[in-house]
């Protein structure tokens, strides 16, 4: 017995919305691994560059699950909480790392403060504060609009598209 026209639309439409459920909430964006500053690495700024490290996290977006990565010789790379960034204060780290090749990971949404343990270095302008931001779907109004340039903000497009390919069969299956 050949299936009825509106048996088989109804059954691609439930299929449609299982596949749009499923597609909604996966994560956005894969982890990600960042060189702090680029080519450039973990050091003093000189005079003339002293917002290095503004500008290089300025750039870019971070996530729950990315991860810093700092590369650096004869220096410290410190956690630290706002006051110790904004008064170049390392006295009371909450975490503390001089091995050269240090990984961070960011596993909860927020800023993270960090320094170089030396002030003269940090003073100068080598610290990093960056802002961590959830993929949580449900958290969507907590972080900032996708990058043009991003697949990011593509969700809403294949909604669209999607809804019109099923409008535009349920009108010729009626």
């Amino acid at each position: 017995m050949k299936p009825h026209k509106m048996e088989t639309f109804l059954g691609f439409g439930f299929s449609v919305l299982i596949v749009l459920s499923v597609v909604g909430y996966a994560p956005a964006t894969a982890a990600e691994e960042f060189k702090v500053g680029g080519d450039e690495g973990w050091r003093q700024p000189s005079a003339n560059e002293t917002d290095m490290y503004y500008r290089w996290a300025a750039t870019k977006r971070f996530h729950v699950g990315d991860s810093l990565r700092f590369e650096y010789k004869s220096d410290t790379v410190q956690i630290v909480d706002k006051w110790g960034y904004y008064h170049c204060n390392s006295t009371r780290p909450i975490s503390v790392f001089n091995d050269g090749h240090t990984l961070i990971n960011l596993d909860r949404s927020g800023p993270l403060y960090i320094v170089s343990a030396d002030p003269d270095h940090c003073k100068s302008g080598q610290r990093l504060m960056v802002e961590v931001i959830s993929v949580n779907p449900r958290n969507m109004d907590a972080s900032p609009a996708p990058s043009p340039y991003s697949g990011a903000g593509t969700f809403p497009v294949v909604t669209e598209v999607v809804l019109f390919y099923v409008v535009s069969v349920a009108v010729t299956v009626m």
